[in-house]
């Protein structure tokens, strides 16, 4: 795909990884169309603003955003930073090809590449930055340490990866404090209620306990990054949040 602002989608899976499954952003394939109206719905938007913050991005420096989905960190980086070089990186083709489309609304040059977090499209030690936002939740034990070494490989040295994910010390279910009875039926009842049953489920999905107890920390140590450190923590509408960085020495 191509425009005048200079976005475009390339397919780099390797033929063993086409048809390689994958958990979508939204959890389901069919939920995709509401993924931003939900996101602007629960303030995800203040997420995406704040790491691209702490990132800290320089004019002309590669960012590369793992697990990009429709784009909202890219665009994030390139709304601090409109001189960064920022390509975005998806399993989703669908979720790439809104990405685009609101790149091109937004007047902004981004590219977009089909493919999976370890595997990042980027010759060794050329990347600036690595950045990712409520993805690697979604990625397999196999994946996140595939991530975590591939993402040292293609950093330069000095270079930084800043991620934001559900984690962070580990506590018990809150399910009765979020609980969600009561009466009512219907969209708009769903849409209500809907932030209370996401938090619900995400401090009791088994993905997001690997995040628990500094588990990303402990991700980005083990494949050899230093000064590994969570910079921010907060309790979100729908789950605890962590923002870790490190850098590649």
């Amino acid at each position: 795909m191509t425009s005048s602002t200079n976005v475009r989608i390339t397919d780099q899976r390797a033929p063993e990884d086409r048809g390689r499954p994958f958990l979508p952003g939204a959890g389901k394939t069919w939920l995709l169309p509401f993924y931003d109206i939900f996101s602007r719905v629960a303030g995800v938007r203040h997420l995406h603003e704040r790491t691209a913050q702490l990132a800290g991005i320089a004019p002309g420096q590669t960012v590369m955003d793992v697990g990009c989905g429709t784009g909202n960190l890219s665009l994030a980086v390139l709304a601090a930073q409109p001189d960064a070089r920022v390509t975005g990186l998806d399993p989703d083709d669908d979720a790439l090809r809104r990405a685009a489309r609101k790149a091109v609304r937004r007047g902004v040059s981004l590219s977009l590449v089909q493919g999976y977090a370890d595997r990042i499209p980027a010759e060794d030690a050329s990347l600036d930055h690595v950045v990712s936002a409520l993805a690697l939740h979604h990625v397999d034990d196999d994946g996140r340490a595939g991530f975590g070494s591939d993402a040292l490989r293609a950093l330069r040295p000095g270079g930084k990866v800043t991620i934001v994910d559900f984690g962070g010390p580990a506590s018990g279910n809150d399910d009765a404090q979020h609980s969600t009875h009561g009466g009512g039926h219907g969209p708009a009842h769903a849409l209500r209620h809907l932030p209370r049953m996401l938090r619900s489920r995400t401090v009791r999905n088994p993905a997001v306990a690997r995040n628990l107890d500094g588990g990303i920390v402990r991700l980005l140590a083990d494949a050899g990054f230093t000064d590994v450190r969570e910079v921010e923590h907060l309790d979100h509408r729908f789950g605890p949040v962590t923002f870790v960085q490190a850098t590649r020495a």
